[in-house]
């Protein structure tokens, strides 16, 4: 059942006209990116530990979907920590941990996480059950066609079929130092016809996108999400070290957006039929309309939204409510045809 919270927050509100992408259904156009609501809920009372704050004044059960943080089948500490609970008097750890894997830079985030995550079963255990009231995607991420297969056949297990939008599958993040060009068509090959669920390829701006976009057609997958982070580094003036422990990171925020519009154009001019959920700098109304100008779908809130600059907790009820207006207006929203 979805948390009281966001229950009195939509309960006065109807519900917009559900949207089709192929076989994905989604609540409305606007879903949440991969990591940055954590699993969709927290375990932490006081500090949303893996959720933006914003998000405790946003009625998750009103987006079009909830994208959960990238899930290994066994659990990963990444660059970071797979704690959700921390006492007040190790916080100074915590945000030691946190500088070390996220950095604001110009224009947008710096971030190597390293897909740290509680691993699939303690998510389909702890999470998935109280996250039933949002619409998820489940992204999942492996090293191997044989990995992505154990997630899939665990997901099946366990989620009925229609019970969530889709499967995410993660095949194309550098902070996790693997050249996924080795694996993706053995995955898209073997773990695509297992799964119960639609199938949604993330692709990075980084690879060979077109190939990869064709490579998701022929083996059945049934959309594509862009873009994933782009490859940055950020070095200490003053030491020459880099600022995040993994060296490299995923650069996202308002940054990237010109290159998220570029993709999904490219796609669409390279005759990319599959449905585009597109992400990348979207904060604004207008950034949204961009995209779906581009030839989007559907269109994703990452770190321009959720990790937006305030002064500790204090303005998340301001940032929550431009983010429930901006819901607002895409459920009322057409797309222009193309």
């Amino acid at each position: 059942m979805a948390p009281e919270r966001n229950l009195r927050l939509v309960r006065d509100e109807p519900l917009a006209p559900a949207v089709r992408l192929g076989d994905i259904h989604l609540r409305n156009r606007l879903v949440t990116s991969s990591s940055l609501l954590g699993y969709g809920v927290a375990n932490a009372k006081l500090i949303p530990y893996g959720m933006s704050p914003i998000s405790q004044f946003v009625p998750l059960e009103r987006f079009g979907a909830v994208t959960t943080r990238t899930l290994t089948v066994e659990p990963r500490e990444g660059h970071f920590t797979t704690r959700d609970q921390w006492p007040l008097h190790e916080l100074p750890a915590l945000l030691k941990r946190y500088g070390q894997a996220l950095r604001q830079v110009d224009g947008g985030w710096l971030n190597a996480f390293g897909w740290c995550n509680v691993g699939l079963d303690a998510y389909l255990r702890d999470y998935y059950p109280r996250t039933r009231g949002q619409n998820t995607i489940i992204s999942v991420g492996g090293f191997s066609a044989e990995e992505f297969v154990t997630l899939i056949d665990k997901i099946n297990d366990a989620v009925p079929a229609g019970d969530i939008a889709a499967v995410e599958f993660n095949v194309s993040c550098h902070n996790v130092n693997f050249d996924f060009n080795a694996i993706i068509e053995s995955v898209l090959a073997e773990a695509v016809p297992r799964s119960a669920h639609p199938v949604i390829l993330k692709l990075s701006p980084d690879y060979d996108y077109l190939a990869h976009a064709r490579l998701a057609a022929k083996h059945g997958v049934s959309a594509l999400t862009a873009i994933n982070t782009v490859k940055g580094l950020r070095l200490d003036p003053e030491t020459g070290q880099p600022l995040l422990k993994n060296r490299f990171g995923g650069l996202s925020g308002r940054a990237i957006k010109p290159i998220g519009l570029r993709v999904v154009a490219e796609l669409r001019d390279a005759g990319v039929k599959l449905p585009i959920i597109a992400t990348g700098g979207i904060r604004t109304f207008d950034d949204c309309r961009e995209y779906f100008w581009a030839g989007a779908d559907a269109v994703s809130l990452g770190s321009a939204t959720w990790f937006a600059s305030y002064p500790g907790y204090a303005l998340s009820p301001l940032y929550a409510a431009r983010v429930r207006n901006l819901l607002r207006r895409i459920e009322s929203y057409q797309p222009p045809t193309r």
